[in-house]
């Protein structure tokens, strides 16, 4: 039996640590979505920012109750989805990788890397088949949007670039982070991946906004909890000021990219 979505909403946002309530959304509501993979990480928020309604959901939980490589990807985006999302931004705690790549900096990639080992990658298993394109795994158009908006906020960000996606719940060796550096890779994270495939086969327009909060451990500089919370607060100020300025101008349309094509000729 299909069941009507509770709301119809085209824009979408998953916020990573540090990011469980839209606190700039307002006349909020909330739904408990069910999935053929089980339950998302939370209720799905719906809530308003100008004249855009967005289905906000925690990749965490409020609680942080999932750790990276136990979060319900494919839950998550299936419950945007079936709201009628089309356009996802998320929201990531990240590390550096390069001197230039400051704490406190926002990064917008264009690139990424998988280096994670045991999720669940595809809707797609048994009985049906697709090869979705992966060669640009970040909406051009969406991602080129918040980037001039950071840069006409004057925020410190740095637009275009490489994430590499590890495992965790554990950080890197000094031997593994010089290893990535040695790559080129500039940011460091552990929760793109999934993430960015299933948008994909999904047919979303995907962007990600990541907080750099610290360098990786190759700049073995000791970092205390309290610079990461200190950074962390100052970085989750200068996404609020983002989204409000990205969200209420926002086209919902997927007309200037492929996104909304991803699986013609794949399945």
């Amino acid at each position: 039996m299909l069941v009507k979505p509770p709301e119809k909403v085209a824009i979408g946002m998953i916020g990573g640590t540090g990011v469980y309530d839209p606190e700039v959304f307002t006349d909020m509501n909330e739904y408990k979505i069910y999935t053929p993979f089980g339950s998302p990480s939370d209720k799905i928020m719906v809530g308003s920012l100008g004249t855009q309604r967005v289905a906000f959901i925690p990749r965490h939980g409020r609680g942080h109750n999932y750790p990276p490589h136990l979060v319900n990807y494919r839950a998550n985006i299936w419950a945007l989805k079936s709201l009628g999302v089309t356009r996802l931004i998320t929201v990531s705690a990240v590390g550096s990788l390069k001197d230039e790549i400051k704490p406190g900096d926002l990064f917008i990639p264009d690139q990424a890397f998988d280096w994670t080992r045991s999720r669940p990658r595809t809707f797609f298993e048994e009985g049906l088949v697709a090869h979705v394109s992966m060669a640009h795994p970040f909406c051009p158009d969406l991602s080129r949007f918040i980037a001039d908006k950071a840069k006409a906020l004057k925020l410190p960000h740095h637009y275009k670039g490489t994430i590499i996606t590890i495992e965790g719940p554990q950080f890197s060796t000094i031997a593994e982070s010089h290893f990535y550096r040695a790559q080129g890779f500039d940011i460091i994270g552990m929760t793109l991946h999934p993430e960015v495939y299933l948008a994909r086969e999904a047919q979303l327009c995907f962007t990600n906004v990541s907080m750099i909060t610290d360098y990786d451990v190759y700049a073995e500089k000791p970092v205390s909890h309290e610079e990461v919370q200190k950074t962390m607060a100052e970085n989750l100020g200068k996404v609020k000021k983002l989204l409000i300025d990205v969200i209420p101008s926002m086209s919902t349309k997927q007309d200037k990219c492929e996104c909304g094509k991803a699986l013609k000729g794949a399945v």
